[in-house]
């Protein structure tokens, strides 16, 4: 049975273990051979409390997304919540993963698309081009819907080409489900 999926999106509530997962179906698609690139978001704490979100290359650089921004702490920056986005940090990061040529095929990594992330009109772009190509695979991470709809998420939810998946705390750890997403990519890579 052949997929007619090239790219798998995780859906699931904050905290659910949406980056966790994909860092273990790259481990293992690393681990067999196959290339990945792009980026991870993680949380930054302090003293207990969530202070930002860090973007993470899977080369390991890192960068600020978002910090916590009181209204008079004099940080600038569109803002989500409590949150100010740090754009030129995000896409300094960000945006080689999308533009990077290869010699062999590669999983593109995007952890998250989400409401910060879109704040970069560079990166709305890259993210439609990457989507739109039939060389490339994407693993992504995508928000619940709530509120105002998101237009790219809204477009990934829709896109045929993507297996979305709602990653919950019952099927997070399901060896059956990352198994099924490797083979998705792997296919994808026609590998």
């Amino acid at each position: 049975m052949t997929s007619s999926y090239r790219h798998v999106a995780l859906m699931g509530p904050p905290g659910v273990g949406k980056t966790t997962f994909i860092k273990k179906v790259v481990d293992r698609l690393q681990e067999g051979g196959l290339t990945c690139q792009g980026f991870y978001t993680e949380e930054v704490r302090r003293e207990g409390s969530r202070t930002g979100f860090d973007v993470v290359t899977l080369e390991g650089q890192r960068g600020i997304l978002s910090r916590v921004s009181p209204e008079d702490s004099g940080r600038h920056g569109p803002r989500v919540g409590k949150y100010a986005v740090d754009v030129a940090s995000f896409e300094s990061l960000a945006l080689p993963a999308l533009h990077t040529e290869l010699s062999r095929p590669a999983v593109l990594v995007l952890d998250e698309v989400g409401k910060m992330e879109m704040f970069s009109e560079d990166f709305v772009k890259g993210v439609r081009q990457a989507i739109s190509s039939p060389s490339s695979t994407i693993l992504a991470t995508i928000p619940i819907p709530k509120g105002k709809p998101i237009p790219l998420v809204e477009e990934i939810r829709r896109n045929h080409s993507f297996l979305v998946v709602h990653l919950t705390r019952s099927n997070r750890d399901d060896p059956t489900l990352q198994e099924k997403i490797m083979n998705i990519l792997r296919a994808s890579l026609k590998i």
